[in-house]
């Protein structure tokens, strides 16, 4: 099993942001322009633990040993339930530097989109004060 999908169902977002390289890029299912660095994706998937319910992986996908990850999971967000998958991008020295996030079916996008909206002001201020 993967570090980040053990921290993860652990619920140990310390632990997830330690797995991140300092140049990671999270891309986002519900917003087109990537976020680049450490803080801000580790202060998004803070939020995102308390957004998502029931949330559980169902399917890794990859060579342990390569750089390469796909982590297919479900959850709820409120009434909308929905199926995704992180796909990680592991450097040379085995941190995530690349996180892309995808969300199917549109409904559920749509809740997840309103639900991390309505948290993003507190996102920005987590993540400025991690980098500052």
């Amino acid at each position: 099993m993967h570090a980040f999908r053990r921290a993860v169902e652990a619920g140990d977002i310390d632990a997830v942001e330690a797995l991140l390289a300092e140049d990671v890029v999270f891309t986002s299912p519900v917003v087109f322009k990537p976020y680049p660095g450490k803080a801000i994706t580790a202060a998004i998937l803070r939020a995102v633990s308390g957004v998502f319910e029931d949330f559980r992986y169902v399917r890794e996908i990859g060579d342990a040993a390569g750089p390469d990850h796909a982590l297919v999971f479900t959850a709820r967000v409120g009434d909308r339930e929905l199926t995704g998958c992180d796909f990680l991008h592991m450097n040379e020295d085995g941190l995530i530097d690349e996180l892309t996030v995808m969300v199917r079916p549109l409904s559920g996008a749509h809740a997840l989109a309103e639900a991390m909206g309505a948290r993003f002001d507190d996102i920005v201020k987590e993540a400025e004060a991690r980098s500052a």
